[in-house]
């Protein structure tokens, strides 16, 4: 909004050319989706309080949980909040990926809402159906996934890290392959939401990565420099990603240890969600599997675990699944697992970086 007020006012005023450059729009998405979430971050803490939507405890889960019965959920609404105004704000709204990617955030934010307001509101401890959130996601993915291919500058080839010389053309599966990446990465990211800090801490270093690949796709010199595909337009995508990492750094204040808020899975099935489009469009599918490791091996050990148990009648791999709980109930404390975990992210983006050059 502020890019189509003010830049055309340059002419007449110089200092407004700034608003043409996609950095500085990006750093002042960062700034503002930071400051609502963190001055609107008491007040909402309150209200979920006054409302008493606090988080529900398995009884079958970690005993130190227990502790945090009734801490107020549902937080994600203002990370979405933040993140939708910081957008509309700085972004160029004459994107067209942009305004996908709005509708995967409040779209998947609208499924985790449902299902949070169910279990926190009506209290019915289940809210969706895992069938239900499987259909109404990959519902709402399949949508996405025509909307992406229909694009006229789009490609359906997928690209691999490593592997210039390897590039198959999916054609109208591509739709279907790119359902499969938003749903797979929203579900696991909202299976990484267990601990104070440990799903928004790896989300906001897999949103800087992509933002910095959201930029060199979007910038042709720097894409035929580097050897990856140019995604015409999606340049503008480094400003929502700006925008995520600003809204998950004011959320994290809140959210960090011991946590204030939960983020619910308003917040979790949205950012995943969200993560998983950035990736597509940016031409980077297989690369989430580097850069967000991190949610692949939480929603592998739950997979693992799971068949285990059913193969074996009754054995398991952890001795809980996801991982973290595995930790937990080896006596690691919750802050060192939360820390440690964000570790890996960040050594798993910098090889992720590191593509860039290994091409």
């Amino acid at each position: 909004m502020l890019y189509h007020l003010l830049y055309p006012l340059h002419t007449t005023f110089t200092v407004f050319n700034v608003f043409r450059y996609i950095t500085f729009r990006t750093i002042y998405a960062i700034l503002t989706a930071f400051l609502i979430c963190f001055l609107l971050g008491p007040w909402f803490i309150r209200r979920l309080s006054q409302m008493q939507v606090g988080q529900f405890i398995r009884e079958d889960g970690p005993q130190d949980h227990h502790k945090k019965t009734g801490t107020p959920t549902m937080g994600g609404t203002l990370i979405i909040i933040s993140i939708t105004v910081s957008t509309l704000l700085w972004s160029n709204l004459t994107s067209y990926y942009i305004w996908i990617l709005l509708l995967v955030i409040t779209g998947y934010g609208a499924i985790g809402f449902a299902d949070d307001y169910l279990k926190q509101v009506k209290k019915q401890n289940k809210g969706l159906s895992a069938r239900q959130k499987i259909i109404m996601q990959t519902g709402l993915a399949l949508v996405v996934g025509g909307l992406i291919y229909s694009s006229p500058d789009f490609s359906s080839i997928l690209t691999f890290p490593f592997f210039k010389k390897f590039s198959p053309d999916l054609g109208l599966f591509y739709i279907f392959f790119t359902a499969l990446v938003i749903v797979g990465t929203s579900n696991a990211v909202n299976l990484t939401d267990g601990l104070d800090g440990l799903a928004i801490g790896p989300a906001i270093i897999v949103a800087v990565t992509y933002m910095i690949f959201a930029y060199v796709t979007g910038h042709v010199k720097i894409a035929e420099y580097l050897q990856i595909n140019y995604v015409a337009g999606s340049g503008e995508i480094t400003v929502f990603c700006g925008a995520l990492v600003g809204a998950g750094l004011g959320f994290l204040w809140f959210n960090a240890y011991p946590a204030q808020v939960f983020m619910g899975d308003v917040g979790s099935l949205s950012i995943g969600g969200v993560i998983g489009t950035v990736a597509v469009i940016t031409k980077q599918e297989f690369l989430l599997v580097i850069v967000g490791g991190l949610f692949v091996i939480e929603a592998l050990s739950v997979i693992f675990q799971v068949g285990f148990f059913k193969m074996t009648k009754g054995r398991r791999i952890f001795r809980m699944a996801p991982l973290h709980h595995h930790f937990e109930l080896k006596g690691w404390p919750e802050p060192k697992i939360i820390v440690r975990f964000w570790i890996i992210s960040i050594a798993l983006a910098l090889i992720a970086l590191s593509t860039l050059k290994l091409r």
